[in-house]
């Protein structure tokens, strides 16, 4: 009895070991969840796992009895997922992104069914069969790329939107292929656009229904609940309107998440925002999980080998036909060379509801199952190979973006006269701070940062900062060493700090040297490296808050300040600073001191 009642838990004991042990796991070594959950679904479909339990019956027990459930509760992670999407954006947000939508990703999926329809055909499918094709193999993976996006927080990056607009797009045509499915399947006498004309009439009045429940519905039911002071009830009114919304928009022939999605923006100017965002992600990073762990289930290994030439062959050759469509209308609608580059190598596999438009085309009768083997082995090594795309893309990607961005900043050219007083290298918060405060005493400054968005916006905005690397001595040359007064040092890298510090000193002997400091430690490394005042973070801080609780505690300002100037005072005569030689001694002094008794004898 107790082995039965077990049994009953054992998918949902498999599920959570793949989420919290399993996963984690893999990630120690650098897979992410997504190829993470992926991997699992491999190591315990038929083909792994399977052909193990034939040698030892016990594995078995480690098989997902009831996929059916498991695929339910995955389309689900799916929902919470456009939910929150949703929530993110705004009606008012969305309409900006309308070129991107109706412009760009009509004409991505037209062009793609098309060529993939043609593609098709060249390989010896009928018409039917072929346009069937092309409009599955089409779609991308909604879950894989955005879920991709918003775990890296890049989402609204220009990547990130054009990606997103283009799969919006993608959500908003599976009806009408789903209908055109059924149009197919009927006798050669049913008329193809009227279908068609209904199946668009029908998703924009089921758009229409669900902003119309949301903008008057959801906000009060939101406000009643509330009132209630009870989590658990808040919560079930959230999960009941992520679900509900999404049956609602099934129940008019759409796919659940496209109506979560909207559902989402309704509630995105509201004030329950944030709750809501709170209580939905736990559930979506889950039950996505599930969807992953699916796509890793599904991929038939035994078939893959059969023929892999061939299979390999269309799956890349399908991934390279989407993206140079893809990349090509990115660049025609003005996206960034390194955004489309990312966008089309994302959206070039194939989606989850490639599986849904061939379901129905072979419901209705249109293609055979078994004509469709070789098919739904290229979405599902596709949608495999999308997380293993991502990462190698990166790269290229952010060299892409480097270039672009070099080439269009203005490189220092300094004329006789127009030499800097100071150099600031790092123009972060620190280095913007130290510049404004040189501006209003008429002091010149040349800022030199290495982040290509940094220089970008603060040259657009009339500042004195360009790209560069403060280590390379000929760039600190060009920006006026030789000449400056005195160089500060803002980074916050340590090591680098150190090193500017060093060359500034060996190119210009006589240049006066300001460094910002971690703590004490590394403030007697650039006192070794050569700098004329090293400012400790960690004392100033301390220093600051013990002006600001004396002062508060009754102590006069006045006082207050003179014994934060004492302190100060203290703190550098500790550090070493009554002159260079006695400096260095100290400093190695200290240095030494605080080093393990291993490192002192090297």
């Amino acid at each position: 009895m107790v082995a039965e009642s077990v049994s009953h838990f054992k998918d949902a004991l498999i599920v959570l070991g793949t989420a919290g042990i399993a996963v984690p796991l893999l990630k120690r070594i650098g897979i992410n969840n997504i190829l993470g959950f992926m991997l699992v679904g491999v190591l315990l479909g038929p083909n792994v796992l399977g052909s193990l339990a034939v040698y030892w019956p016990g594995l078995s027990t480690l098989a997902l009895a009831d996929q059916a459930t498991i695929a339910a509760l995955g389309e689900l992670g799916v929902v919470f997922l456009l939910f929150l999407i949703g929530l993110e954006l705004s009606p008012e947000r969305l309409l900006t992104m309308k070129r991107l939508v109706f412009g760009l990703g009509v004409m991505q999926v037209v062009l793609s069914v098309i060529a993939i329809m043609l593609a098709s055909q060249a390989l010896g499918l009928d018409q039917r069969t072929a346009l069937v094709v092309g409009m599955a193999l089409s779609l991308s993976s909604t879950a894989i790329v955005v879920q991709m996006f918003t775990s890296e927080r890049r989402l609204g990056s220009q990547a990130g939107r054009t990606s997103f607009a283009i799969l919006l797009l993608q959500d908003l045509a599976i009806i009408p292929m789903l209908i055109l499915v059924d149009i197919l399947g009927q006798p050669t006498g049913a008329n193809l656009m009227a279908g068609i004309g209904v199946a668009a009439l029908q998703t924009f009045g089921a758009i229409a229904a669900i902003v119309a429940v949301g903008r008057f519905g959801l906000r009060p039911l939101l406000k009643l609940v509330s009132a209630s002071n009870s989590p658990e009830i808040f919560m079930s009114a959230v999960l009941f309107i992520a679900i509900g919304t999404g049956a609602l928009a099934t129940s008019a022939g759409l796919s659940m998440s496209l109506g979560a999605f909207v559902a989402g923006l309704m509630l995105a100017e509201t004030e329950y925002r944030r709750a809501i965002e709170a209580i939905i992600e736990p559930f979506k990073g889950l039950l996505l999980g599930l969807f992953f762990l699916l796509v890793g289930l599904g991929l038939d290994l035994r078939g893959i080998l059969a023929n892999p030439v061939v299979i390999l062959g269309i799956a890349l050759g399908l991934i390279a036909l989407k993206a140079a469509i893809t990349y090509g209308l990115a660049r025609y609608f003005r996206i960034a060379r390194h955004a489309a580059v990312e966008s089309a190598l994302l959206l070039g596999p194939c989606g989850e509801f490639a599986f849904v438009i061939i379901g129905g085309a072979v419901a209705s009768g249109v293609v055979k199952q078994q004509d469709m083997s070789v098919v739904l082995l290229v979405v599902t090594l596709t949608m495999f190979a999308l997380p293993l795309l991502g990462r190698a893309s990166r790269p290229v990607v952010d060299t892409l973006r480097k270039g672009a961005a070099v080439t269009h900043l203005p490189q220092p050219t300094l004329v006789a006269g127009d030499e800097p007083q100071v150099i600031i290298a790092g123009y972060g918060r620190v280095g913007s701070l130290v510049a404004s405060m040189l501006e209003e005493h008429n002091l010149t400054y040349l800022a030199i940062d290495s982040d290509v968005q940094v220089v970008s916006q603060h040259y657009k905005e009339g500042h004195k900062v360009f790209f560069g690397d403060a280590v390379d001595p000929v760039f600190l040359g060009k920006c006026g060493l030789a000449t400056a007064k005195a160089v500060a040092v803002t980074m916050d890298n340590p090591v680098k700090a150190e090193e500017i510090v060093r060359i500034a000193r060996q190119e210009n002997p006589s240049i006066k040297i300001i460094a910002r400091a971690r703590d004490e430690r590394h403030a007697m490394k650039l006192y070794l490296a050569g700098v004329t005042e090293a400012v400790p973070e960690t004392i100033e801080s301390s220093l600051q808050l013990g002006e600001a609780l004396l002062v508060e505690a009754g102590v006069p300002m006045g006082l207050a300040i003179a014994a934060v100037h004492e302190r100060r005072d203290g703190f550098r005569k500790l550090l070493g600073r009554p002159n260079r030689r006695e400096a260095v001694s100290e400093a190695r002094r200290k240095l030494r001191n605080r080093l393990p008794a291993q490192q002192k004898n090297e």
